[in-house]
């Protein structure tokens, strides 16, 4: 009976210890998540609910299974964690998950989170998912997971680990998901990456992993997904790849692979998706994929790839992406590709394929996109191509096509790119502007068309560029509301046979760019032109207009370029003119203008040539006027005259003695002779070399050398001088190029004003700049717009040497520090053509030199051109990196791109802010593009310029950067 007693008494004591361990326990979730709470960054005020209310808790509740991210079960513990972008920062010790022994899910994703990764997570033994992604924890991954033998999922995407990669996460049986992508890891994969069980997503891409990839990892026989590029490896695919029998999707794309492709991928029969580009494979494409029946992706361009496209890849019906561009593939396309039903992209552009494209391409498939260009086709555009009205990019420039432009390309509406330039078409244009409603840039140039320019251009709603330059038999006339176009920013008609007048500017608010040289074109330019306040070049030399040029064509704010010369115009240059804060170049020359050059110092710093061949036409930089006061018949005339004269005698005892002085100190170094270029008053070499401060100064400056002296011309002018000496037989093709450099005129290059010169050397007089230079300045804390101006301003300069000069000027020595900054602090190329000139001194390149006059481009003057698009692509990356990254071209093909990314975001300060993270990424990738080892696989500086402008306007056309340098 006691003992019954007792008992019973022990039960009563039971019932409130388990209730006080009860609130115990609930006490230590809520104390244990807000001592969490503590160790955190949370300035957006994401957790404010994770409190306890003052007072006593006599209900015993677990008030943190009520916050935000916290999941309880049905007995009020703690399962689920999921704090995920909170954006939430610091560093996390750890030491609170001990308590957590039932936690299943814990997610930290997209926050900000620090520091080495808690060990302590690794205590959480029934995890089943871990995420960790998008944070920035740093360091060794840490042992001890192998503790977690219940995980299922661990992600690691996109944070700052470093060393080798986790051996331990092999031991993990029940492991589905691993993502170890975006990090520093270093070294090889482990081998017993091969060893999963259970494993379906492997993704190491991003990282700085090398070595050979593991031919153990083709024992993964339960994984449908790896991505393992983005690396740096060595040597060759692993054939027991072909083992992985339930893969999917296969990407190895920018690893730095080398060798042919294993036929034994063919063996992947379950495949979707391959990416092998930006690689260095080489062979043939393996007929073996034809096997691959579900494969829908296959991108194998910038490779080294070579022959024909196998016919047996017609028998993937569900293919939809086929890109092989950038290869040296050729052969013809075979004619089944047409009689694919999925194909949607064909990308096969920069190949040596030949003959013509399928005539029924389009016909059985949803063409989106097409580019073939920079190829050998020849033949006509399939007349189908756009016959299931989805067809928006259609590239086929630089080939040898022929025939008529495809009719149903007057009703693709779907149009939003057209490519045909550089082909021999021939016929009318069947546009149909009214009916493409999407199109936003046309490029016909370089054909045979006729008919003229279509009479609805101006129909077309986001039309932005259009040109139909040098097709001499276009003919007809300007379409009378062309300049309407609500979006037309580039028109370019020249040597195009067009006949006829100029018609009104009316609603031209958005045209920058107007190009209608070398026409037949005549009448009177229309004062409506003022109404183009976007006008930066308006180009319509070699015509037959007439009359005035219109005073309000001085008033456009933007102007810059404007060729008027080789017409009829008559009566004065407008004095506006001189006032323009603008302008650049203004010519004139060959007309029938009359009376006096503006005195403004703008108009006369163009040189003579802008103003030649006007009869009636004085003042500087021409002959100077006739005075209208007759001096001699006036009263006093005997005394002035007397005065005068003694006057110039004394001056020129003076000039004499001086110039006396300068011959004997630089020793019979024969005649000196002046050339001035556009920017320079005509002074003579006399004018010249007596403003300099010190001959012996001049006498000292090393030749063809970075360094400069200062001097001040008669007028107040501030020089640069550079002195080049030479050998008198080499002078005559030394002084052709400097004549080049000095035409050369672009707002982003440095201005050659002129050059004085004798049998022996010449001192060469360039802008004064005081403003320094890029390598001065790279480390100054600048607005991401900023940079991004500096880097365009200096892409459309060297675009100009190398596409708008003729023949190509290559700058030869393109360095931050030949960047400098005008007044305006605009950006200007210094020092091009230096490098060519030193090396017609040595005689290197004389006899190539013989064909400049030809406007022939030499093999050796297209290496300088790669080397300059390298350069500019070390450049950038200075740029990016605010110096940090300098002479790596060859270093950052190796690294990460993610981590580059990251670090640069970091430096750039630009936190989430998408659109200044997609410029930034942009840059960065044509930069790579730029730094290829292989010059030919660089792109021209045209094309640099365009994928820098073009792409960025028209991204949500462009589902990735690869897609977008191939619509160029």
């Amino acid at each position: 009976m006691e003992i019954f007693h007792c008992f019973f008494y022990f039960n009563l004591l039971l019932v409130p210890l388990m209730f006080f361990v009860a609130i115990s326990v609930a006490d230590l979730y809520s104390d244990t998540l807000l001592s969490l709470k503590s160790e955190l960054v949370d300035d957006h005020g994401s957790l404010e609910d994770w409190f306890v209310p003052s007072g006593n808790n006599p209900s015993g509740k677990i008030y943190a299974c009520s916050w935000s991210g916290v999941k309880c079960n049905k007995n009020s513990t703690v399962t689920g964690l999921d704090l995920s972008m909170k954006m939430l920062g610091g560093a996390i010790s750890g030491k609170q998950f001990n308590v957590f022994t039932e936690l299943v899910d814990l997610n930290l994703s997209y926050n900000s989170f620090s520091g080495q990764l808690p060990v302590g997570i690794f205590n959480l033994t029934s995890l089943r998912s871990l995420d960790i992604s998008r944070n920035n924890f740093s360091g060794h991954f840490p042992g001890g997971v192998s503790g977690l033998g219940n995980l299922v999922v661990l992600d690691a995407f996109s944070n700052s680990f470093s060393g080798s990669l986790p051996t331990e996460v092999s031991q993990l049986p029940h492991l589905k998901v691993l993502n170890l992508a975006g990090s520093y890891f270093k070294g090889p994969i482990p081998s017993e990456y091969g060893s999963f069980k259970s494993l379906e997503f492997l993704h190491l891409a991003g990282n700085m992993i090398s070595g050979s990839i593991p031919p153990e990892l083709g024992k993964l026989k339960t994984v449908t997904h790896v991505e393992i590029g983005y690396n740096f490896y060595q040597g060759s695919i692993p054939w027991q790849l072909g083992n992985m029998s339930e893969l999917q999707y296969l990407d190895i794309a920018y690893a730095n692979l080398s060798g042919s492709i294993p036929r034994e991928l063919g063996n992947l029969t379950k495949l979707e998706s391959l990416f092998l580009f930006r690689n260095q494979l080489s062979g043939l494409l393996p007929g073996e994929f034809s096997k691959i029946r579900p494969l829908t992706s296959l991108d194998l361009s910038d490779n080294l790839l070579s022959g024909p496209i196998p016919e047996s890849l017609l028998e993937l019906k569900s293919l939809g992406l086929l890109s092989l561009f950038y290869n040296d593939m050729s052969g013809t396309v075979p004619e089944g590709i047409a009689e694919l039903p999925s194909l949607e992209t064909l990308l096969i552009w920069n190949n040596f394929f030949s003959g013509n494209l399928p005539q029924s391409l389009g016909r059985n498939s949803n063409l989106k996109w097409v580019d073939v260009s920079t190829n050998n086709f020849n033949g006509s555009i399939p007349p189908d191509i756009c016959l299931q009205g989805v067809l928006f990019k259609l590239m086929l420039f630089s080939n040898n096509f022929t025939g008529g432009l495809s009719t149903s390309l007057s009703n693709c509406s779907s149009l939003v790119r057209l490519r045909l330039e550089d082909n021999s078409f021939s016929g009318e244009i069947p546009l149909k502007f009214s009916r493409l409603p999407d199109i936003t840039y046309v490029d016909l140039s370089g054909n045979k068309l006729t008919g003229g320019i279509p009479i609805d251009i101006s129909q077309a709603p986001k039309l932005e560029y259009f040109n139909v330059s040098n097709n001499p038999e276009l003919g007809s006339t300007i379409p009378a509301q062309t300049w309407s176009s609500p979006l037309l920013q580039n028109f370019s008609a020249s040597s195009c046979g067009i006949i006829g007048y100029l018609p009104p500017f009316q609603n031209c608010k958005s045209i920058s760019v107007v190009e209608l040289s070398m026409n037949s074109l005549e009448g009177t330019v229309p004062e409506s032109v003022s109404n183009c306040q976007a006008l930066e070049r308006f180009a319509l030399a070699n015509n037959n207009l007439s009359g005035h040029i219109p005073e309000e064509l001085a008033g456009v704010p933007t102007l810059g370029v404007l060729d008027l010369s080789h017409n009829s115009f008559n009566g004065p240059i407008p004095t506006m003119f001189g006032s323009s804060s603008s302008l650049l170049l203004l010519n004139v020359s060959f007309n029938d203008i009359s009376g006096t050059i503006p005195s403004a110092k703008l108009l006369r710093a163009m040189g003579s040539s802008a103003f030649i061949g006007n009869p009636k036409l004085c003042g500087k930089p021409l002959r100077p006027c006739p005075s209208s006061v007759a001096i001699f018949g006036s009263r006093g005339a005997g005394k002035l005259i007397w005065v005068l004269l003694l006057c110039a005698g004394v001056i020129m005892f003076i000039t004499l003695s001086i110039l006396g002085i300068i011959y004997i100190q630089r020793g019979s170094k024969s005649q000196w002779k002046m050339i001035s270029f556009a920017g320079l008053p005509q002074f003579t070499a006399n004018d010249v070399l007596m403003s300099f401060s010190s001959i012996e100064s001049m006498d000292a400056l090393p030749p063809l050398s970075a360094s400069a002296c200062k001097a001040v011309l008669p007028t107040g002018i501030t020089v640069s001088v550079k002195k080049i000496e030479w050998e008198a037989k080499r002078m005559g093709v030394m002084l052709e190029f400097i004549t080049q450099i000095g035409n050369a005129r672009h707002k982003n290059l440095a201005r050659l004003l002129g050059f004085c010169y004798n049998k022996h050397l010449a001192y060469l007089l360039y802008d004064y700049t005081p403003n320094g230079n890029l390598a001065e300045k790279i480390r100054v804390k600048r607005e991401w717009a900023a940079k991004y101006k500096i880097v365009i301003s200096i892409a459309k300069g060297l675009c100009f040497l190398h596409h708008d000069c003729y023949p190509a000027i290559a700058h030869g020595d393109l360095r931050s520090s030949n960047i400098v900054f005008d007044e305006n602090m605009e950006p200007q190329l210094t020092e091009f053509g230096f490098k060519h000139l030193l090396e017609l001194n040595k005689g290197s390149f004389a006899a190539a030199t013989s064909k400049r006059d030809t406007g022939d481009t030499n093999n050796a003057t297209k290496e300088e051109l790669y080397r300059d698009v390298y350069s500019f692509g070390e450049i950038m990356l200075e740029i990016l990196s605010n110096g940090r990254l300098t002479n790596s071209g060859a270093s950052i093909q190796s690294k990460s791109r993610e981590v580059v990314l990251r670090e640069i975001y970091n430096e750039n300060e630009v936190g989430t802010n998408v659109p200044v993270r997609e410029e930034i990424k942009l840059v960065l990738e044509v930069a790579t593009l730029c730094t290829r080892s292989r010059p030919s696989d660089r792109p021209s500086m045209e094309n640099t310029l365009k994928l820098l402008s073009e792409w960025k306007s028209n991204k949500n056309n462009n589902p990735t950067f690869e897609a977008a340098a191939a619509g160029l």
